[in-house]
Order: C-alpha cells, then sequence, then structure tokens
C-alpha cells in the first residue's frame, strides 16, 4: 500500500505543472508596475534655455535622439523613453546658474518654471502637472507622468522669503538650499563655507518651507548644514540626487551620520545617478586629472594648444572608469543598512550630466536598476518603497504638517534687513 501511494503521489507531481519562483525581472516589473518610479531630479528645463532658448512651440518631446549636435549629446529625456523607464512621477529641475546676481536668478527661474508648464501643457496626453501628492496619485492613475517642479539653489529666490512663498504659488514644490556656491545664508558642499552651516535667515528658511509644504532639499549642501536643516525642520527633508559618502567620498554626498538621522525625520535620500558621484575610482580619477590640467597649465603658461595636447595624451592612457548599475544599487545597499528601506528613493539628475551609468545611460535604464535590486533579494515592496512610495509618504507629511500651521503667520523680514544675522 505504501509504495501504491507513492506511485500515486509521483504520477500527482507529474501531471501538474511546476509553478517556477518569480525571477528578478518579474520582481521588477510588478514592482514598476504597481509603483513607478518617482524621480527626484531631471534637468530637461535647463536644456530648453541652452539649446533653445527656451523656444518650444515646435519642439518634439515625444523623441529627442536627434537633438545631438557637434557640442552636445543628444538629451537624455524624452516621452517615449520615460515610458520605457517606467517613469510615473517627475520632479523637473528649474535650475539656473549660481553665479548669476540675486536678481537675475529670481527672474530666470519664473522663466524655467514657465518653460515647464508649457512643456507639460504641450504634452496633455502624457505629461499631468502635480502640484500635491494627491495629483501625482490622479496622475499615476491616468497613465501620465505626474509632472513637478523643483528650484536648485536658494539663489533662485534672492534672500526673501516673500520670493519663496510666491515660488511656491507659481509651482515650485521643492527648494535645493545651496547649488555649487554658498550663499549669504547657507554653505555649499562644494565651495568654502561661511556660516558653519546655515546663518539665522538660513534656518527661517527651512521653518517657511515647512510652514507653506515645501520639501527642503539637502542635495548640494554641506554637512554642517544638513546637520542644521534637520535640527529645525519639522517635516520629512529630502536629497533629490545625492549618493552615500561612505561608498564615494564625493563632498556632494552625504556621510552616515546624517543618513541616520533621516529614520527620525522621516526624510528620502534619492540615490543619484551622476557617474562621479558613484564610482570611487571615477572620482580618483576625475581628481587626478584635474590635478594633471593644473601641472600642465603651470609647465606651458601661455600655449594653451600644448597643454590640450598633452591632456589628450594623458586621457588616451588614463582612460575614465565607468560606473555601471551595481554601482547604483551599492549606495542603495548602504542607505538601507544605516537609514532603513523607507528612506530611499531615486534621484536620476538625467540631462544634468554627460551620461548616466552603464546599463543606464538615459531614462530609459531605471528598470535595470531594480532588476539588479531584485537580484540582490529586495522584494517587491521594497522595491515599491524605493520607486515612489517612500516620496509619495515625504510629500504627503509635508503637506500634513503645513496644514497643522494654517493659523501661523508668514514669517517676515522687513525690506532691506541684512540676510545674515546668526541664529
Amino acid at each position: 500500500m505504501r509504495h501504491y501511494l507513492l506511485s500515486a503521489a509521483a504520477v500527482l507531481a507529474l501531471s501538474v505543472p511546476a509553478t517556477a519562483k518569480d525571477t528578478p525581472e518579474d520582481i521588477a516589473a510588478a514592482a514598476l508596475a504597481a509603483a513607478p518610479v518617482w524621480d527626484g531630479h531631471n534637468d530637461v528645463p535647463i536644456q530648453l534655455r541652452s539649446r533653445f532658448g527656451n523656444v518650444i512651440n515646435e519642439f518634439d518631446f515625444a523623441d529627442t535622439l536627434d537633438t545631438g549636435t557637434t557640442d552636445n549629446k543628444a538629451m537624455h529625456t524624452d516621452l517615449a523613453r520615460l515610458r520605457q523607464g517606467k517613469v510615473g512621477a517627475q520632479f523637473w529641475s528649474v535650475y539656473v546658474s549660481a553665479s548669476l546676481p540675486e536678481a537675475e536668478a529670481v527672474q530666470a527661474t519664473i522663466e524655467q518654471i514657465d518653460v515647464t508648464r508649457r512643456l507639460v501643457a504641450n504634452n496633455p496626453k502624457t505629461l499631468q502637472l502635480a502640484l500635491t501628492a494627491a495629483d501625482v496619485e490622479a496622475a499615476m492613475k491616468a497613465g501620465r507622468v505626474a509632472s513637478l517642479m523643483g528650484m536648485e539653489g536658494g539663489q533662485s529666490i534672492g534672500s526673501s522669503l516673500a520670493v519663496l512663498r510666491q515660488m511656491y504659488a507659481l509651482g515650485a514644490r521643492y527648494m535645493t538650499l545651496t547649488h555649487s556656491k554658498t550663499l549669504s545664508w547657507a554653505d555649499s558642499a562644494t565651495d568654502a563655507p561661511k556660516h558653519d552651516g546655515l546663518n539665522g535667515f538660513g534656518l527661517d528658511v527651512v521653518r517657511e518651507m515647512n510652514r507653506i509644504g515645501m520639501l527642503v532639499d539637502l542635495s548640494h549642501v554641506s554637512e554642517a548644514a544638513m546637520h542644521d536643516a534637520l535640527d529645525v525642520a519639522r517635516a520629512p527633508v529630502i536629497f533629490s540626487h545625492s549618493g552615500a559618502r561612505a561608498i564615494n567620498g564625493h563632498s556632494r554626498n552625504v556621510p552616515d551620520g546624517v543618513l541616520a538621522r533621516l529614520r527620525d525625520n522621516g526624510g528620502v535620500i534619492m540615490v543619484v545617478g551622476l557617474p562621479g558621484y558613484l564610482s570611487e575610482e571615477a572620482r580618483l580619477w576625475s581628481a587626478a586629472r584635474q590635478a594633471e590640467d593644473a601641472r600642465l597649465k603651470a609647465m606651458f603658461q601661455g600655449q594653451p594648444d600644448a597643454v590640450s595636447a598633452k591632456l589628450a595624451t594623458w586621457d588616451e592612457a588614463n582612460p575614465m572608469p565607468l560606473a555601471t548599475v551595481g554601482d547604483m544599487a551599492d549606495h542603495i545597499e548602504h542607505v538601507r543598512k544605516v537609514a532603513g528601506i523607507d528612506h530611499i528613493g531615486i534621484g536620476g539628475d538625467y540631462d544634468g550630466m554627460p551620461t548616466g551609468p552603464v546599463g543606464m545611460e538615459d531614462v530609459s535604464g531605471y528598470p535595470a536598476l531594480f532588476v539588479e535590486l531584485a537580484r540582490r533579494g529586495y522584494s517587491k515592496g521594497d522595491l515599491e518603497k524605493i520607486a515612489s512610495r517612500n516620496v509619495m509618504r515625504a510629500l504627503r507629511e509635508a503637506e500634513a504638517y503645513a496644514k497643522s500651521q494654517t493659523g501661523a503667520a508668514p514669517i517676515e523680514y522687513r525690506v532691506g534687513e541684512p540676510r545674515d544675522k546668526q541664529g
């Protein structure tokens, strides 16, 4: 009888199709179908300014592969590749140069908000303006790319909380406190510090952003400024496009001491795709090339052709190391270890860099990253959080805090009052 039962069981097993374990590709595809990518930083607006002078009535955003010239590579972003990349929401950066005088920076930022809103309006079947988390959810459900705007650098508000509030009214939903230069109220990660972080006005900028519901973005700011902002923030902060400094030592990346604080703050680091911030070998190569360039200029003063020729020879002998999808996944792994799975997002920086990592050269490549993470054991739920659920939660919490402050008066400064006071 026992032999008969075993034989029957064997026959039954052969008659039932085996269920294969989901592949990493299956897991990633299911996650991105449920929670499309919400990318933290894309520089298409500055490309529209630099390439076309913001004249876009005839601009075809459906396919930008033909935008390459002898001076510029083709753009990284278009509607077709956003679809391929499973992008469901995008923070478009309304960046303007940190070198502009403040009044010019304010005007240029308004022009960039205008061109971004016009780009969205020109493509209503694919893009949809979003001003709230609910708007993002609605656009995703409609199959459109929710389009939000973020200012990159406090130069965009001209040291004025009044301008900050009006930028919010125009649609800006985050502001990176600095870009590449230290301001009169905030230290940049890549410039000489003046305030040991944020001064009193800088702290008020964070408070006022919290009050109105604008996300505080700490990419590009100094480590001291990160800590100062977290000290006064009452809503989640974001890093719209940054990596982990423990993996790549660039000052633009986030140290572990700050990552650990995201647990209590509820904030999200949206991991960047810029190769020089991902690969430590690429960072060291860049530093060595800059040193060689400086050496050649010192040795061959007044001979630019000789400098160029010799630097080209150096480049040929020392090719730049390539960053990969695996390098980007390494940053995500580290953030998960220090901050936790609830504090990770994606901030590509496409159209603001020469190329993304190998396998993710443009916005179509996001699925490759999620397949890599699935190979490393990330669950569908984990991937959904990284793709968009974490930043959705952070924005909802920022909106909830702003709603709780409905009766709070705006922070005021007398016109002409210096903005360099200390806290």
